[in-house]
């Protein structure tokens, strides 16, 4: 796409295949309108008996992301020496990391919230109910995702929260019944991406009977 403007007549399914991953974002400030758009169709996604088990944190501020990027740097740092690699590859990975924080217009945390959630009394149902709401927290992003795509933005989808939530949470001072279970850029793609192949069709479907 050359602009934005070419995306608003695209068909849903145009709109999906659309889509793609972005790490480097323009310096280009995301109007308001358009980041609401995304969570209104968050909103809209399904969820286990209509509870909408997820709430979203939204950083648009240098100051509350350089202080995100910087704690979850540092944990990142520990658990990339956890798995042998050397310093100066630990320092490249998390300065990249930093940047790709920092450097984004809009930040967007999908946090899974299932205070509301059914409570059962064995725990396989319990499980149960919980994978239903991360489900569903996938759901909301996906609708995130297209509905920015389709508003001439890109995102990048960072999943680093899921390996320090409390790092998140601490950071930013959030609700502790909150647990951040992604990272979603958001802005005007500085470079096209590169696309990955996807599987063919007939490789996805193991039955159709």
């Amino acid at each position: 796409m050359s602009g934005e403007a070419n995306r608003l007549s695209l068909s849903l399914a145009d709109i999906i295949r659309g889509r793609r991953s972005v790490r480097r974002l323009a310096d280009r400030p995301v109007p308001r309108d358009y980041v609401l758009a995304m969570l209104e169709a968050a909103r809209w996604a399904p969820s286990p008996h209509g509870r909408q088990p997820w709430r979203f944190v939204v950083l648009t501020r240098a100051e509350p992301k350089h202080i995100l990027a910087e704690a979850m740097g540092a944990e990142w740092r520990r658990q990339l020496a956890l798995d042998g690699q050397d310093e100066a590859t630990i320092e490249m990975r998390a300065q990249a990391s930093y940047k790709r924080i920092t450097g984004a217009p809009v930040v967007i945390l999908p946090c899974l919230y299932t205070v509301d959630l059914d409570v059962y009394p064995d725990a396989l149902r319990n499980a149960a109910e919980t994978t239903m709401a991360v489900q569903s927290l996938g759901c909301a992003i996906q609708n995130m995702l297209l509905t920015a795509y389709s508003l001439g933005l890109d995102c990048g989808w960072m999943c680093a929260p899921l390996f320090c939530p409390a790092v998140v949470t601490t950071a930013l001072a959030l609700d502790p019944a909150l647990t951040p279970h992604a990272l979603i850029t958001v802005g005007y793609a500085a470079v096209e991406p590169v696309r990955r192949e996807r599987l063919p069709l007939d490789a996805l479907i193991v039955l159709f009977n």
